[in-house]
């Protein structure tokens, strides 16, 4: 019976995959929808708010052109949006042959770990399928051009922030803000706000890619001479408050339900640090410089594209709790205009203000293929 059971399953979703030719020609009606359909991944996390934000955006300027969709089943002549290269290659075989699809390669590269490296070689074999792959930032951009992927089908655009959210805190909203945390007069308070253990529950086991290790090694160095105070949101940080707590540096632990409501978390913030050894953005950059918190960050993601050293941020080329350690005290010291510095930072991350990009995405990607 469950045999039978499957083959009917295989028939309704080759039915879903057929031609809209082929549907008329047995009396049958191709599914209806927007033509776009941008699929995000079921957790309440980055890919599914990137999404959301690009349908939002382009729908507002295109009513009815974008919907969001958790997989592409039933999607027959539209431009179908992968919003994560790891979604992908689930669907490769099976998704429909008369779409054009898209996929959003944020991050990855061989020396992260063997089975990122065979992911990779797994999503090069798929090429051919994709119309147009979107990168977020330059060094993605020339890695996957080095991998043998043509210019022409890679388009670069932003990860967005929304700057009329995140925005700079008034010394009243700063002073609410620390006073609501607990934060101790006095503190340099310093963030981190990403999810940097493995799976979803305690976190004790780091996830390295995140440089969990690189973060609590610089705040320990900074430590030696400044008062660090840490600010930590998102789930799954129980390694770094177990090294906090061994280290003997305070710290805050906020989880806001809403993501809007990060933003008072950043307004209580002197210093930003991005540690990753590996990124596509991470949202925390961006954020923090709208919300004109200075960064230091490594040479990850989007961090080369917006940070010039010393005038919008800290660009640490080392990766080193050491060499972050060394750009925090240099964009923290006396003599650094820190007010000029967050205004140039905001001022450089405009162009990833969420109206841009969803625009963007919408002339250079989904037109040219919805016109085809």
């Amino acid at each position: 019976m469950s045999g039978f059971v499957d083959s009917l399953k295989r028939l309704r979703n080759t039915a879903k995959c057929l031609p809209t030719r082929v549907l008329h020609a047995f009396g049958l009606k191709p599914s209806s929808g927007m033509p776009v359909r941008f699929v995000i991944e079921d957790a309440d996390w980055a890919i599914r708010r990137v999404g959301e934000n690009i349908q939002n955006e382009i729908n507002k300027l295109h009513p009815g052109t974008v919907e969001i969709a958790i997989n592409p089943a039933g999607a027959i002549n539209r431009v179908v949006h992968f919003g994560s290269q790891y979604m992908w290659p689930n669907w490769d075989r099976p998704a429909g042959g008369s779409n054009k699809y898209v996929v959003s390669f944020f991050h990855g590269k061989h020396e992260d770990s063997p089975s990122v490296s065979r992911h990779i070689n797994e999503f090069l074999s798929t090429i051919p399928r994709l119309s147009k792959i979107v990168v977020s930032n330059s060094l993605v951009h020339e890695r996957l051009i080095s991998w043998g992927v043509s210019r022409d089908k890679i388009v670069r655009i932003p990860i967005g922030v929304d700057t009329k959210t995140f925005t700079p805190p008034s010394t009243q909203k700063r002073q609410e803000a620390r006073a609501k945390l607990k934060i101790p007069d006095g503190a340099l308070v310093i963030g981190s706000f990403q999810k940097d253990g493995v799976g979803w529950g305690d976190g004790m086991e780091p996830k390295m890619i995140k440089g969990p290790d690189i973060f609590v090694e610089t705040l320990k160095d900074l430590s030696n001479d400044l008062p660090v105070f840490a600010m930590l949101t998102g789930p799954a940080r129980g390694y770094v408050k177990s090294k906090l707590d061994e280290f003997g540096i305070p710290y805050a632990h906020a989880y806001p339900d809403d993501h809007a409501d990060l933003v008072q978390c950043y307004h209580a913030l002197d210093l930003y640090i991005v540690s990753s050894r590996e990124e596509g953005g991470p949202m925390g950059l961006m954020e923090s410089m709208s919300t004109h918190v200075p960064v230091t960050s490594t040479n990850v993601g989007m961090a080369p594209d917006l940070i010039k050293d010393g005038v919008t941020g800290g660009l640490d080329l080392t990766i080193t709790p050491a060499g972050l350690a060394a750009k925090a005290r240099a964009i923290l010291a006396p003599s650094v205009d820190r007010a000029a510095l967050t205004r140039r930072a905001r001022n450089a991350v405009m162009v990833c203000d969420w109206s841009v990009v969803g625009k963007r995405h919408y002339e250079e990607v989904y037109l040219p293929l919805m016109a085809e």
